[in-house]
């Protein structure tokens, strides 16, 4: 059975603050928000503390940072080595993420390079691992829909606690 976190609209509300003024403090979110400073603290620790926050690092975009040129690779694997390309993947600086996958490919990487050139030897180190059977990569030529959860939060907010109906500090 899966654990199911219900967030509310004032947790998602208080999200969007986070993400939108990012270097507010309790004080002012509390503001934003038009609630307790002390609620904007017991919420922020609650989401901490149940995984739903992993962190407040800035946000990178590789390209912006020299990488321009981005693939996903799918790997199929030897029957039993995920445990060896993980490894293998984690010993990568250019993998961006990996995740298992179901269907003809066992796992899907993002990585980015700062060239093409680049690019091909980051596949052709991928290819060495002694986990990978097959890859096969796609390059992006641009990215329609950046990393995003505030609309798939916002679309399962719970009405409750707080200030259900508040649109939240971006509109909505």
């Amino acid at each position: 059975m899966t654990d199911r976190r219900v967030l509310d609209a004032l947790d998602v509300a208080l999200l969007d603050a986070v993400r939108e003024h990012r270097s507010a403090g309790p004080l002012e979110l509390s503001r934003l928000l038009g609630v307790a400073r002390g609620t904007v603290s017991a919420r922020l620790q609650r989401l901490e503390e149940a995984g739903v926050v992993t962190g407040y690092g800035p946000d990178v975009d590789v390209r912006a940072a020299g990488f321009g040129v981005q693939a996903f690779v799918t790997l199929e694997i030897a029957q039993g080595a995920i445990d060896a390309v993980r490894r293998d993947l984690e010993a990568l600086p250019g993998v961006l993420e990996a995740h298992a996958t179901t269907g003809s490919g066992d796992v899907l990487v993002r990585v980015a390079a700062r060239s093409h050139e680049a690019l091909q030897q980051m596949l052709v180190d991928l290819n060495r691992s002694s986990a990978v059977v097959r890859s096969t990569s796609v390059v992006v030529l641009s990215e329609l829909v950046p990393w995003r959860t505030l609309p798939l939060l916002r679309s399962e907010a719970a009405p409750g606690a707080g200030r259900s109906a508040m649109p939240g500090p971006s509109g909505g």
